[in-house]
């Protein structure tokens, strides 16, 4: 009995006919090896028929999901154990379908008994089984062997090279019998390190071959275990003057049964390296479309064909090096730790190749649903886009749940000290930062910063007829980019690599400037380039560094200048370009503490070792807050108004400056004295409305008590003219950025805050000189202020 279609199986069971009986010895076994918590526990059966075995579970203290694809054998199930309680009949394939159904706490146990070998993608399926087991918990595969199966008989049991790849990964495999029946019990985690291994010596001057990348309606990749214990993609050699093209159709065909047609064969990179000395030249080749049924005609070569998780390729196990290479280059990234190779990508017209779970469609609709829920997609074009662009597309490596986490930054690319050097950002902020475009019908937009997802949730916003050129300094991520906008892109969105500070090229820019444009990494300062090919009117939204605090800001271009229309607290990877810049930073203390200076130079600190070794000056500024309130606009205030403003970051606990380890506060540096700004719970409760804080201001040298003071009327002016009790309507400046170069006396009245290649004018509400000195006043405000 080897069926595979479900209608089979459903004609199997309404027919009356079921599977073998549960034997005492495999009850027996589970109550040893498998027995419930003692609170109870939770299980799932897979496949669980007319749910004998399911039975059994629920007796020994299970609360137990069981599922099949078969509607006939769930009723029968449903009606022969209506009295069961602490059961779930659950209609689901676990192979194809959604496993939304599925309980979302991780299981005690899961139980396969009589169906693995029916499974066609078994690595995929144990994998995402794996997962759902709590910490210590089993998987438990009950299944005939081949050797005690007769011949007909054989696809319905494993032989010892199966029960062997079953158990790899896995922390202990225990084998007991069960009246001819093997029954494994598997425990650990279900991840085994991928890495690439080579065949033995070849006797060849020279080879040349063509790997076939081939990927099923859920976007997985078709992937063979050789008998050489290896993952393999379909491919060989190349015959006499076939292209590669073709070799790697003709490969496909014999290997696994499948057909295609070589104009759906796309050769996309070419691979250089050696084996044991030989040259070697090998073809990918990406294969859009295939007809057939997935079969095992070489069975001397390979012991199954599967289709895999691309997320699941970075605990493959060993994968043939060629193969892993080849996989890298359709996917940069989504297999880790590769030996290097020479890669030359091809500029080949792709079209787009379909394909996902159900389970993303709907994690996508939930993750779109939480960003509009939130308020950070009120324009219906937004909303589409983020209901329609397949964001895992974009991040292979990561798993579905995490890929659509609505808050959840996806960190693809690091570098040698582990810092993030690319990523996609949180949804709800990107849906943000695209609402602040104003985006109309055929917009064309600047992105500086690739990854793709992004880029491509512009366009589609943008429409058919709307463009998009994003840019990156980092080669590897464009790459990544080109490859995954060439797998699941609109074809409206083109990758660069330069330097994104420098804006687009020339060629790329649109006669009157780009309609607008986003900057997608920390800036410290803006690049005249995106206010010179902005339109006039056209919108840019950045995330800016303004005295070490990060905002989106989005500004409006009136001619030289831009205008601040909106912020947004944020944080994205730094800048890597031209316009990187180290911030100043002064260890004291012995390194204990280092003050950054993150706008303009390091102030004198000489002196400051001695007063923070002396007495520690205190004021409260009497203005508190309730659990969640934001406190963002105070960090911002007080960078942008205050003298010698500075950042103090604590690296131990239990210095003299009581600040957590790890943590900053607001400073000012004064000649051999240090301010700084703190809270402390001056209530608590066991309700969050119960529980409330101070602001408290330390100094300490002889100016310390003027220092403390300031800190004391900036929070103060803070909680009188910017705070409000909505969180979400705390006052922002009116800001305008200027060219560097622009004379005082052309800047508005403000607080003045110079950078590199712009000078910021902020102007803040209440700053009517009731406050201390400016960071920097501009020539009218000192002489609205009566200031010198």
């Amino acid at each position: 009995m080897t069926y595979i279609a479900r209608e089979q199986w459903e004609e199997h069971y309404s027919d009356g006919r079921g599977f073998r009986q549960v034997g005492e010895r495999e009850r027996a076994l589970l109550a040893e090896h498998t027995p419930a918590p003692d609170e109870g526990g939770r299980a799932l059966e897979v496949g669980c028929g007319t749910g004998e075995l399911t039975v059994c579970l629920a007796s020994q203290g299970y609360r137990v999901d069981a599922v099949d694809f078969a509607g006939s054998a769930l009723a029968r199930a449903r009606e022969e154990h209506a009295g069961v309680e602490g059961v779930r009949w659950l209609r689901l394939d676990i192979e194809r379908d959604d496993p939304a159904p599925l309980n979302e706490e991780p299981y005690d146990l899961v139980v396969m008994r009589l169906v693995y070998p029916f499974v066609r993608d078994r690595a995929r399926v144990v994998h995402g089984l794996g997962e759902r087991l709590r910490e210590g918990g089993a998987l438990v595969v009950i299944t005939p062997v081949a050797a005690s199966t007769p011949e007909e008989r054989r696809g319905i049991a494993l032989d010892e090279d199966e029960i062997a790849v079953l158990g790899a990964g896995w922390e202990t495999v225990e084998r007991r019998d069960a009246d001819g029946l093997a029954f494994l019990v598997l425990r650990g985690p279900c991840h085994t390190g991928t890495r690439a291994v080579e065949k033995g010596p070849t006797t060849g001057h020279a080879l040349t071959g063509a790997l076939a990348v081939v990927t099923d309606d859920a976007g997985r990749v078709l992937l063979g275990r050789s008998r050489r214990g290896m993952l393999e993609l379909p491919g060989g050699k190349s015959s006499g003057p076939e292209d590669f093209a073709v070799a790697a159709v003709r490969e496909l065909a014999e290997e696994t049964g499948l057909n295609a047609d070589p104009a759906d064969a796309y050769v996309v990179t070419m691979l250089v390296d050696d084996i044991h000395g030989v040259p070697r030249l090998t073809a990918v080749v990406r294969i859009t479309a295939w007809s057939g049924t997935l079969s095992n005609p070489e069975p001397d070569k390979f012991a199954r064909w599967e289709f895999v998780d691309l997320y699941a390729l970075a605990c493959a196990g060993a994968v043939f090096v060629p193969a892993a290479q080849a996989l890298d280059a359709v996917w940069p990234g989504v297999i880790p730790g590769l030996p290097p190779v020479v890669s030359y990508p091809l500029a080949v017209a792709q079209p787009p190749v379909p394909g996902e779970p159900a389970e993303a469609v709907r994690l996508r609709q939930v993750m779109a649903q939480k960003v509009i829920d939130g308020g950070w997609a009120p324009s219906e074009p937004v909303r589409a886009a983020l209901r329609s662009v397949p964001r895992h597309r974009f991040a292979p490596e990561a798993e579905l749940a995490a890929a659509y986490g609505s808050d959840r930054v996806i960190v693809t690319r690091r570098d040698e000290t582990g810092a993030t050097t690319s990523s996609v950002s949180a949804a709800w902020l990107q849906a943000d930062m695209i609402e602040s475009l104003c985006l109309t019908s055929g917009a064309i937009v600047f992105e500086a910063g690739s990854g793709g997802y992004n880029a491509e949730l512009i366009a589609h916003v943008a429409g058919p007829e709307g463009r998009v050129v994003t840019v990156d300094i980092d080669p590897w991520v464009v790459r990544r980019t080109r490859r995954f906008l060439a797998e699941a892109g609109s074809g409206r969105v083109t990758a660069v690599e330069a330097d994104a500070a420098l804006g687009a090229p020339a060629h790329l820019v649109p006669r009157g400037g780009f309609d607008a444009g986003m900057i997608t990494y920390n800036c410290w300062d803006i690049s005249p380039a995106w206010r010179e090919q902005l339109a006039e009117g056209g919108r840019l939204v950045l995330p800016l560094e303004i005295g070490g605090y990060t905002r989106a800001i989005t500004f409006e271009r009136r001619g030289e200048v831009l205008h601040a229309r909106r912020f947004t607290h944020c944080g994205f990877v730094r800048d890597q370009g031209e316009h990187a810049r180290a911030v100043p930073a002064v260890p004291v203390l012995d390194g204990g503490l280092t003050l950054r200076f993150d706008d303009g130079a390091a102030a004198d600190t000489k002196g400051l070792e001695e007063a923070l070794r002396g007495r520690r000056h205190e004021v409260a500024t009497g203005i508190t807050m309730g659990a969640g309130v934001y406190f963002g606009s105070l960090q911002l205030y007080a960078a942008t108004t205050l003298p010698g403003f500075c950042r103090l970051h604590a690296h131990q606990d239990g210095g003299v400056t009581a600040i957590a380890k790890d943590h900053d506060a607001p400073a000012i540096v004064g000649e051999t004295s240090l301010a700084y700004l703190t809270y402390f719970q001056t209530r608590h409760g066991e309700r969050p409305e119960d529980k409330e804080w101070e602001w408290v201001a330390h100094a300490f040298g002889e100016q310390g008590p003027e220092l403390a003071e300031q800190l004391t009327a900036t929070v103060r002016a803070w909680d009188r003219h910017i705070r409000a009790d909505d969180n979400d309507r705390h006052a922002d400046p009116v800001l305008t950025v200027h060219p560097a170069g622009t004379p005082d006396h052309l800047l508005p009245a403000g607080d003045l805050l110079d950078k590199e290649r712009s000078r910021l004018v902020f102007r803040w509400p209440g700053r009517n000189g009731h406050l201390p000195a400016p960071a920097r006043p501009t020539d009218t405000v000192a002489t609205a202020m009566g200031e010198a």
